[in-house]
């Protein structure tokens, strides 16, 4: 065991923000990222003023995804794919867990079209890790292949 006395912590050797900053990192970041309690409350109170992009294969989607979420892997983030959306739409992406970077990949292909985009995190595990169900069915064909 590490005798405290000899070793520093590792929480405080890097000093903290100043609360001013601290505030305007926090406020940034939750620009860019919701989590899995806040869609999952808007799903059920009938709020969710978003779409919900599942960026996984289509298999993965068809084995278990979030309630009314759309299947659009991440490669095939396209202009074409998403003509059916006005440019006011904000997507919520994600994959499937902190393990799995589809989410950001098709946050940033969203953004680079001009997208208004969150990223969901905790993906599928986050979502199964708060208890919440998963749909198993095969992807809806809202969205052309390219």
């Amino acid at each position: 065991m590490l005798n405290p006395s000899i070793v520093g912590s590792g929480v405080i050797e890097t000093p903290a923000a100043p609360p001013e900053e601290a505030a305007a990192h926090f406020e940034r970041l939750l620009a860019f990222e919701t989590d899995c309690w806040d869609v999952h409350a808007a799903i059920e109170t009938g709020n969710a003023q978003f779409t919900i992009l599942d960026v996984r294969s289509p298999e993965a989607y068809a084995k278990g995804h979030l309630p009314g979420a759309l299947n659009l892997p991440h490669r095939r983030i396209t202009d074409r794919n998403l003509a059916a959306f006005g440019p006011e739409t904000l997507f919520v992406v994600y994959c499937d867990g902190p393990h799995c970077n589809g989410a950001d990949r098709g946050a940033l292909r969203l953004a680079r079209l001009g997208r208004k985009v969150k990223k969901m995190i905790g993906g599928v595990e986050g979502w199964k890790d708060e208890g919440f169900d998963l749909v198993a069915q095969p992807a809806q064909a809202a969205i052309r292949p390219d």
